[in-house]
């Protein structure tokens, strides 16, 4: 495929030169709405807030774009949603110190907060001194933000939620380090993490949907029995925003007819005609043509994204829905491949745009300014059989053209995956950009079987957000729990295990007592403990988790997502209260290979050698091993380590992260039950800042690892071994995915042989049962050269944990994880 032409060039650079702002339109007329509508059913109040957001916020269209739609008054600036949280946002504007914050973010000692300000780069900054995910905002954005901040006390997601949380489960996010929020980021977002049937609405348009609203409110007739009048106002409500949506879209078509009656040039004229003629009909009605359904899709994608402030809202199986309007147009000859190819990438370029803003703190420091709009291709269809098409490689090219970080790309892999589409995908792999992910079909789909999917739904999943599987348009998963913090530290639930529920940095007693490693006379005691914290956390975490839900429920319902999630609309069911065919919450457990060597060390040198005393290794671990350098060494270069291909500690790995799981799975929600997952983002490092040492040579505040991936330094026999190693922890039972990061230099898999190594490498992992495989194809010289001069590296795009970003962007904390990453020079 040839490159990018220079319309999506010119489109990138001006992505690029522009710097992400604060806007606060959308606070101004959300606040309006809801104090109009005060006294109202919560679903009307949010479809009428949505329809006075459609209606008056401003719209753009911007030069060169074929695509049209803004979530902001300026490309790449963050809205505000002061329904879910807002004081944070206060806070940050006024730049409170840490210690002078109304809650405080942990019970800990005056040296501890000085050295996690040490480490939290960015925490006390206002938005435009951030270190990472820096916004501008001026002084009449803060002032109008201020303004409208007294009408929400009390009234946010957020406040509902402390105001619900058990005090037993707020000491437990408090004190233990477990959980990767504080109290005041329990519920700071939507949710988001889910991917919508866009098939639905291409097919049928929001009139459909419209007419489907409309039948069910006349069957229904006089609401007389028991639930029938939420279901009569939930129908009143998909009415209202289907209506919304088609007016602000016309907005569109009026907007291009304003502009092409005063442009010049005759191209650009018949243009933004046809961008009128499109919007005029989409998404109200049936796409009939790809550019009416790239149109509608983008429509949906951003209406989606000014509902909630969630990320993740993942495009999933784009290559599936999408190709019967390609393939239509081409045999038709209305369009060209490079002409449909021009399209993609412009849409590429819109999804880039979507931007959030978060609060950087103690959870929250990675930066990249992720959204994880996860788009998959290949993989099977829902009655079996290969699903790859022509789109499946476009898409591919588009993102090797454009060099962005959305979207988060990813290739489904089954036994039938054809060559060609094998040989695409590494070749975009090679490009450096961490995508595609690739993930197992014969892993997934078995798991979602597990969890009750049927057949045709499991084979027709998407990938949520990082790597979370979920049937598109069918399954509401909360595969991030919280929204932006579902993960939860296993290295913490060992550290309490043996200090006796006493979080070893900070001296407070966050978990049950259950003995420390000084008193324990056998292996066997050890692991008893860790699943007594284990079962103790897992169970304040489903509380806390259910409170969010339950919030969300009462106080966020989500119309224009229920148009377009089904059987919401059937049911009359909001998709917040359940109303999905499937319905589940999704967490992620942290630190697999921390706790595994740590059980090494245990199991070796106390138990089966006898070599040193548990109170021996307890002291070492209280003194940061300060005095203890011989024992530590001893430790990383003696005890057994996950990665390596070794039964002795990867028994364990599976064993610590499958009792995770099984206590997980083990919860119910408002909505349906818990799904585990081992996945990080990247918390593993903010988790690893809230941690002491560990018995795998860990220091105290050092990252913990990445995903399922060996420590970093730690695999020693290469990259074989560590596949190996990942393999033998349970994929099947981890339905919410798992993550395995591996690093390359470019020379280890250049040329014809460097690629079919690699394919060979993921085919042999796949045939293991692993279920999700990426790289970052990258030297630690050229990372490092790009620390050393941004500028020349604005560009540059590489794999952080479950998402790409821009590397010049991320905190320096992760740009120091992705470089230490163990880099292997061959592929053997």
């Amino acid at each position: 495929m040839n490159g990018i032409t220079e319309r999506v060039h010119r489109l990138r650079e001006k992505y690029l030169a522009t710097p992400p702002a604060l806007d606060a339109e959308r606070a101004v007329i959300i606040t309006r709405s809801y104090q109009e509508t005060e006294g109202e059913p919560m679903i009307m109040r949010r479809a009428k807030a949505m329809k006075k957001l459609l209606n008056e916020m401003t719209i753009w269209i911007a030069d060169d774009e074929l695509i049209v739609g803004n979530q902001a008054k300026v490309a790449r600036s963050a809205p505000v949603f002061p329904e879910f949280s807002y004081d944070w946002i206060i806070e940050e504007m006024d730049n409170e110190p840490f210690e002078e914050r109304t809650v405080d973010w942990f019970l800990i000692d005056e040296e501890t907060k000085k050295t996690l300000r040490g480490l939290l780069r960015g925490l006390n900054k206002p938005f435009e001194e951030r270190t990472v995910d820096r916004f501008l905002i001026d002084e009449e954005t803060k002032k109008t933000l201020r303004g409208l901040y007294e009408y929400w006390k009390g009234k946010k997601v957020n406040d509902l939620v402390l105001n619900m949380l058990p005090e037993e489960s707020k000491k437990a996010i408090e004190t233990s380090g477990v959980f990767a929020f504080g109290i005041p980021e329990v519920a700071i977002a939507g949710v988001g993490h889910y991917s919508p049937n866009y098939k639905t609405i291409l097919e049928k348009g929001f009139s459909g949907v419209k007419k489907d609203a409309l039948k069910q409110l006349e069957q229904l007739g006089i609401p007389r029995d028991g639930r029938d009048i939420e279901k009569y106002h939930f129908w009143n409500a998909i009415i209202m925003v289907c209506d919304a949506v088609a007016d602000f879209a016309k907005r569109y078509a009026n907007l291009a007819r304003e502009l092409a009656d005063k442009e010049t040039n005759k191209t650009r004229k018949i243009e933004l005609l046809q961008i009128a003629s499109n919007c005029d009909w989409v998404p109200e009605n049936p796409a009939r043509t790809f550019w009416e359904a790239c149109q509608s899709f983008w429509f949906l994608q951003l209406v989606l994204q000014l509902e909630s402030s969630g990320h993740s809202i993942s495009p999933g199986r784009f290559d599936q829905y999408m190709y019967p309007y390609y393939q239509k147009d081409i045999a038709a000859g209305n369009i060209t491949k490079d002409g449909a190819q021009e399209l993609i990438e412009c849409l590429w370029i819109k999804l880039s745009e979507i931007n959030k803003i978060r609060p950087i703190g103690p959870t929250m420091g990675s930066g990249g300014y992720p959204m994880f709009q996860n788009l998959c291709v290949g993989g099977q269809t829902r009655d079996g059989r290969d699903a790859t098409n022509e789109l499946s490689y476009m898409c591919l090219d588009a993102t090797m053209n454009v060099k962005l970080h959305q979207p988060s790309i990813s290739v489904r892999i089954w036994n039938g995956t054809p060559d060609e589409l094998w040989f695409k995908s590494i070749e975009v792999t090679k490009q450096g950009l961490g995508m595609p992910a690739f993930f197992n079909d014969e892993v997934i789909i078995p798991a979602l079987l597990n969890r009750g999917r049927e057949l045709e739904d499991a084979r027709d999943y998407a990938i949520v957000g990082c790597v979370e599987p979920a049937c598109q348009g069918f399954e509401y998963g909360w595969t991030g729990g919280t929204g932006d913090a579902p993960f939860f530290s296993l290295p913490a639930c060992l550290e309490l295990a043996i200090n006796n529920g006493v979080n070893m940095l900070t001296g407070v007693k966050s978990g049950p007592a259950t003995g420390d490693l000084a008193s324990f006379s056998s292996f066997d005691e050890v692991k008893e403990a860790y699943v007594k914290q284990l079962q103790y956390f897992v169970d304040h975490f489903a509380v806390i988790t259910n409170v969010v839900d339950l919030a969300h429920m009462q106080l966020v319902p989500l119309p224009v997502l229920s148009c377009a999630m089904e059987s919401c609309v059937e049911k009359g069911v909001d998709v917040s209260a359940g109303g999905a065919k499937y319905n589940s919450t999704g967490t992620a457990g942290v630190g697999v290979s921390n706790v595994a060597d740590a059980l090494s060390t245990i199991k070796k040198f106390v138990f089966d050698e006898k070599k040193y005393s548990g109170a021996e290794l307890l002291s070492a671990l209280r003194s940061n091993w300060e005095g203890q350098e011989a024992l530590r060494n001893e430790i990383i270069t003696s005890a057994p380590s996950y990665g390596n291909n070794d039964a002795y500690v990867d028994d364990l790995a599976r064993w610590a992260a499958g009792v995770y799981c099984k206590l997980t799975e083990e919860c119910s929600g408002p909505r349906g039950p818990y799904s585990p997952g081992l996945y990080p983002v990247a918390a593993h490092i903010p988790m690893g800042f809230l941690r002491a040492a560990s018995l795998d040579g860990r220091k105290a505040c050092e990252p913990l690892a990445d995903g399922i991936s060996p420590m970093h330094g730690k695999d020693k026999n290469g990259p074989t071994a560590t596949l190996n190693s990942a393999a033998a922890l349970d994929h099947l039972i981890c339905s919410n995915g798992t993550l395995l990061n591996l690093k390359f230099h470019p020379t280890a898999v250049e040329g014809d042989s460097g690629t079919r190594n690699l394919i060979s490498a993921i085919k042999t992992f796949f045939d293991n049962k692993g279920l999700h495989l990426q790289f970052n194809v990258v030297s630690s010289k050229t990372l490092r050269d790009a620390q050393k001069n941004p500028d020349k590296y604005r560009g540059l795009v590489v794999r952080v944990a479950g998402y790409s970003a821009l590397f010049v962007g991320l905190d320096p904390a992760i740009q120091e994880d992705i470089i230490e990453r163990t880099e292997y020079t061959e592929l053997v």
